[in-house]
């Protein structure tokens, strides 16, 4: 398969690279700046342009772009700056694969689509729930439109907090841990529901290859966890005591709306869509993913 992928240079992207090309699968790059290897070549989603023969004989794109929602606090221009990261390239990349008749669409989303949703469990059926976060993801998957009305299978990523020992949520943590400054958010009571970057990136690769798995996809572990049941699992896999607590008063005050919604609200989602097409995890609770990430 020859595969299109933005928004490589991450995370996610640089362990998905790695992953297509060992399966054996043609992987070409898009790029913002100068394109330095033949695999790479340039675009601008601001200005809807992809470099010739990007998409040549391409069979599948992968969309990852998204400006880094932490640090910071949320002003006006930087909930612009978060919305324009994702939806451009999508919109960009959604009317390319319409347009070349391409066959697949593989594309970011977020669990924070669900907003606060308690303790129940949340499959890909349950409605869109309220904040920024919430209407962000909404206009992120309304933005694959045009591949879908032009036949191609879409699947939207509904991507909890990949766990890695190069970076995402352990990067500030694992230190923190490490030295015993560890502790609850809240009332701990939220879930987290995360992934290991292994299942993460076995899920993208699994949605390009089998057929049968379209629209929204959660990509979390099969057993997500509360943040006082993460912080103490955290804190066994670094052999320290986790015995500190930030009060969710603290993260609004510092962090406003992005302490909020990042640190306090929870969604108890689970992978239905990944399972019901035959998605098999290698960590199906956080320990196991914790361990192999540190």
């Amino acid at each position: 398969m020859r595969v299109l992928v933005a928004g490589s240079s991450g995370l996610i992207g640089t362990a998905l690279l790695e992953r297509l090309r060992d399966a054996g699968h043609e992987v070409r790059r898009l790029v913002r700046g100068r394109a330095k290897t033949p695999d790479e070549h340039r675009w601008d989603p601001p200005a809807g342009t992809i470099g010739d023969g990007a998409l040549d004989d391409v069979d599948a794109v992968v969309n990852l772009c998204g400006a880094p929602l932490l640090p910071g606090r949320w002003s006006g221009a930087r909930k612009q700056v978060l919305l324009d990261s994702r939806v451009e390239p999508t919109e960009v990349l959604a009317e390319a694969v319409a347009e070349r008749g391409i066959g697949v669409l593989v594309n970011a989303s977020a669990v924070g689509y669900y907003g606060d949703a308690g303790p129940s469990p949340v499959d890909e059926t349950a409605r869109r729930g309220g904040g920024f976060l919430a209407e962000m993801c909404q206009a992120w998957e309304d933005a694959t439109a045009p591949a879908k009305a032009g036949g191609a299978r879409v699947v939207n990523l509904r991507t909890g907090l990949v766990l890695s020992g190069k970076g995402g949520l352990l990067g500030p943590l694992k230190p923190l841990f490490s030295f015993a400054l560890g502790g609850r958010l809240g009332d701990g009571r939220q879930y987290m529901p995360w992934i290991s970057l292994d299942d993460e990136v076995a899920a993208i690769r699994f949605a390009l290859e089998h057929d049968e798995l379209s629209g929204p996809a959660n990509l979390t572990g099969p057993s997500p966890v509360t943040n006082a049941e993460f912080t103490r699992a955290l804190g066994r896999a670094v052999h320290r005591p986790a015995p500190w607590w930030v009060p969710g008063v603290a993260l609004k005050t510092v962090l406003g709306q992005a302490g909020e919604e990042m640190a306090l609200y929870g969604q108890h989602a689970v992978p239905a869509a990944l399972e019901r097409a035959g998605f098999t995890h290698a960590h199906r609770d956080v320990d196991a993913a914790l361990r192999a990430a540190l």
